[in-house]
């Protein structure tokens, strides 16, 4: 199974989302691919170096990672995306509509989980029906201070947890 996650550079929240996920699923010996996209995605730039920073204090690593801007082809691959904001989903959406029921906002999906019990990618989808998220968008921290990049990237791995669950 492969997630993909999506923020505006793709080099501060979607690559801290793509290695957080990828440490996770080891922790937890789950079978799970990820990766990580930008709306206007930075195309061959390093993480940010405060974001590598905060990443590697949570439990990621940011060694050999390489920003890049979505596409249809890289939105159909994945089998759930993970947008930061509901701008970052409606423009996924726009680019892929066919991937509506695989594509949330992280904060929501979590929600979604939470709230549901899902257990399954097919269950998080059937749970977006049955309940109401109020969407919370995940700020971006770039050029911000170091906390707001620490609050941002604890946001992530708080939500993270319940996600990985689901593969």
């Amino acid at each position: 199974m492969h997630a993909l996650f999506v923020c505006t550079g793709n080099i501060c929240r979607s690559p801290t989302a793509e290695r957080l996920a990828l440490a996770y699923a080891a922790e937890s010996g789950v079978d799970l691919t990820a990766s990580s996209a930008g709306t206007h995605g930075l195309t061959g730039h390093p993480m940010d170096a405060t974001a590598a920073v905060v990443l590697t204090q949570l439990g990621g690593k940011p060694d050999g990672f390489s920003a890049r801007r979505i596409s249809p082809r890289i939105a159909e691959e994945a089998d759930l995306i993970l947008t930061m904001t509901s701008r970052h989903r409606d423009d996924v959406l726009t680019i892929a509509p066919r991937k509506l029921r695989r594509t949330f906002t992280l904060l929501e999906a979590s929600a979604l989980v939470a709230m549901s019990g899902a257990g399954t990618l097919d269950e998080l989808a059937d749970a977006r029906a049955r309940h109401t998220v109020e969407t919370v968008d995940i700020a971006d921290p770039y050029t911000k201070a170091h906390e707001v990049y620490e609050s941002v990237g604890q946001q992530i791995a708080d939500a993270l947890p319940a996600i990985v669950r689901l593969f």
